[in-house]
């Protein structure tokens, strides 16, 4: 079901948007050579209880942690794990926070040092992407316009462009209709409404489109063990139009 949020319930979202920046930065200051997903992971839920906030993952459909921490060809759903980051890996980490029975949610690729110029422009492209699909968010579009602005900046490049994991509704709940997928379809689609808060999230591959579930059962990792990109926002759609209720470091970090 699609949802509307009142006045009241955007309040809280935009007080949510300032504890998001607060663990954002925080992970920006820690994503480094030798740090482990685990310690983040703990970091993110230490912050989250500081800011008398819940993790919004930890317990969802069993998962066990409070990120998703995803390196290199992971795509989405990594578990956090031991192993420390290398120079020249990208890490992409999915959070989010219940407030006060609302669900913010958003996901940044990180580099750990320096990485390839391919791998640059295929996180440069993918964050274009999911940006392109927020300024298409205006009341009265309908969700194939921003599946096809997202489809347009990455296209161009030759990427693959994840189709079994797209964006949603958010709000009420992690995962609320309606599904963006980051391609053109075919279809229109259900039309935006001011008050819908939607997830926009494009999941690109410097290889090809096809991807896998790995054997813990969460990990979905590219065939071809290509890198990956994952970006997110969750988005206030308003009479002005859309409107970012979450956060990610400068654009020069990338």
């Amino acid at each position: 079901m699609i949802t509307l949020k009142n006045k009241q319930e955007i309040a809280v979202l935009r007080k949510g948007r300032e504890i998001v920046q607060f663990i954002v930065d925080d992970l920006f200051e820690n994503v480094v050579e030798g740090a482990t997903t685990a310690d983040l992971d703990q970091r993110v839920e230490s912050l989250a209880l500081k800011h008398k906030v819940k993790p919004a993952f930890k317990g969802y459909m069993g998962f066990a942690h409070c990120i998703c921490a995803s390196p290199n060809q992971v795509v989405v759903h990594g578990i956090p794990n031991l192993t420390p980051l290398c120079l020249g890996d990208v890490i992409s980490i999915d959070m989010g926070i219940i407030i006060e029975g609302l669900y913010l949610d958003t996901a940044y690729t990180f580099k750990v040092g320096e990485v390839s110029s391919d791998i640059s422009k295929l996180l440069k492209t993918t964050r274009a992407a999911c940006l392109a699909g927020i300024d298409a968010c205006s009341p009265g579009a309908y969700v194939q316009e921003v599946s096809k602005a997202i489809e347009a900046q990455i296209k161009p490049n030759g990427y693959g462009i994840v189709r079994q994991y797209v964006g949603h509704g958010v709000g009420y709940e992690l995962h609320e209709d309606p599904q963006i997928p980051n391609y053109d379809t075919g279809k229109q689609g259900p039309r935006l409404e001011a008050g819908m808060t939607i997830a926009i999230e494009p999941m690109v591959n410097l290889g090809t489109e096809d991807v896998y579930v790995a054997q813990d059962g969460w990990a979905v990792c590219t065939r071809d063990e290509s890198t990956s990109a994952h970006y997110e926002h969750t988005v206030l759609v308003t009479d002005k139009g859309p409107e970012i209720l979450t956060y990610w470091p400068q654009e020069s970090s990338i």
